[in-house]
């Protein structure tokens, strides 16, 4: 009988390394730390802007009142108080994301949307339930097309030096989707577990080692889905059991996601936790009020009057101060989030 050739050992092994570097590659991404673009000697802080559930309509004009409205003040914001990059939270394109990287939607939604200089600056995006309708992948892959939009793989950190103070800030950029399932938000259906759990493994094992690293001095976590929410979808169960204890253990700072179409901060045990979901449609639900914590609602709203809302972030040597933003032009609520303390 005859046997297949065999490789040589160290070609075996050297095809075995690129397999096994190659798995998690569409998945998450190096964890250099970003340059802060234009930054000045004499600043000491990072700012940036935090906006979910942005992604317009897919018919004419593509974009929606609160969209519009939302942008222009952001815009006014960014050139006023600073912004050296976006958070985008996912729905980046509603109902069911984009087909392909050639979908028109990018530039109608997107590029037509936020013209302004002040938010000519990195957007470093994730994928929501309706991006998950559609191919992530050509979002992912945008970002070989686009100047600002970052988004190099479903879930990926980020690290920034705080400017002139020795100190840090990672953000780690969850997909929620991928780990807890898709919502079928019409029906009002919570995620029902995972498409692939593989999948959801490698993402949660990768983000326990991700935490458990972390020296940052500011540390915060974002995804699409909330931790805690009062409002129509409510709190997340699924993250509730895999990411909520991690949050606790680990001394994270925030959590930061979008899913409801309003603005929110709830705070429980030392971690304050950010919906910034007002980009494009506004919801003022709050069914789900008495299913978190007594007492850590500290704002909501998500009146029509608003015209949609947006969150500000300055993260300075020794605290993080969130700032919640309506279209209208006024800031309406306010805080601010110690740096991490290790044993």
């Amino acid at each position: 009988m005859l046997s297949a050739p065999r490789l040589p050992s160290a070609m075996a092994l050297i095809l075995l390394t690129i397999f096994v570097a190659a798995i998690p590659v569409a998945y998450c991404y190096p964890t250099a730390f970003q340059a802060l673009e234009g930054s000045s000697s004499n600043r000491t802080s990072i700012k940036f802007l935090v906006i979910g559930d942005w992604g317009g309509v897919p018919h004419p004009p593509y974009i929606t009142p609160v969209q519009k409205a939302t942008a222009r003040e952001m815009s006014q914001v960014a050139e006023q108080m600073g912004a050296d990059f976006v958070l985008a939270l996912g729905d980046n394109f509603y109902y069911k994301g984009v087909d392909s990287v050639d979908s028109p939607r990018f530039k109608d939604t997107f590029e037509a949307v936020y013209t302004a200089k002040s938010l000519k600056v990195p957007w470093y995006v994730l994928a929501g339930n309706h991006d998950h309708a559609g191919n992530v992948k050509a979002q992912i892959e945008y970002s070989q097309r686009s100047d600002r939009w970052k988004f190099p793989s479903y879930y990926y950190e980020l690290n920034f030096h705080i400017p002139n103070t020795g100190k840090t800030l990672t953000i780690i950029m969850l997909d929620t989707v991928m780990l807890c399932g898709n919502s079928l938000d019409y029906e009002d259906e919570k995620p029902k577990g995972p498409l692939r759990a593989v999948d959801a493994n490698r993402q949660l094992t990768w983000l326990q080692e991700r935490l458990a690293r972390s020296r940052a001095d500011f540390l915060l976590v974002a995804g699409h889905y909330p931790v805690w929410s009062v409002s129509e979808h409510g709190p997340t169960h699924c993250l509730l059991q895999k990411v909520h204890p991690l949050l606790l253990k680990h001394n994270t700072t925030a959590y930061l996601c979008g899913h409801d179409h309003n603005l929110q901060y709830i705070e429980e045990s030392g971690v304050g936790y950010v919906v910034s979901g007002a980009g494009n449609f506004l919801d003022s639900d709050i069914r789900h009020w008495n299913h978190v914590p007594k007492g850590s609602v500290k704002f909501f709203t998500g009146q029509a009057s608003t015209l949609g809302g947006f969150v500000h972030a300055e993260v300075t040597k020794n605290k993080m101060i969130v700032t919640f933003f309506q279209a209208k032009g006024t800031s309406l609520y306010r805080t601010v989030l110690s740096q991490r303390h290790f044993e």
